[in-house]
């Protein structure tokens, strides 16, 4: 599928990226390719392969999701570049009007 100079400045104009005109000829080429690789891949007959996550062999090897004891408030906090009151001390992410 070739995509037109157009299509790919609307495609960064939606990615909120500004490209020259040599980046546009090169992402022209290169998303055109891609886009023909998948149409390779959708004439390919999959119906007899099983639908799968992944293909490699994983387990889950997380650890059970059990409530503990949790720590004193001041041994949370004993390692925090800054804390009062037993509550980590941050800067102000939003600005306040």
């Amino acid at each position: 599928m070739k995509l037109s100079h157009d299509e790919v400045r609307q495609i960064a104009e939606l990615a909120k990226l500004e490209l020259t005109e040599a980046e546009i000829e090169l992402y022209t080429g290169q998303l055109s390719n891609i886009l023909d690789y998948f149409e390779r891949l959708q004439t390919l007959d999959t119906s007899h392969i099983e639908p799968t996550a992944t293909v490699l062999p994983l387990s889950n090897v997380l650890r059970p999701d059990v409530a503990g004891t949790p720590l004193p408030p001041e041994l949370v906090v004993a390692n925090a570049p800054e804390a009062i009151d037993n509550q980590f001390l941050v800067s102000a992410v939003l600005d306040e009007e």
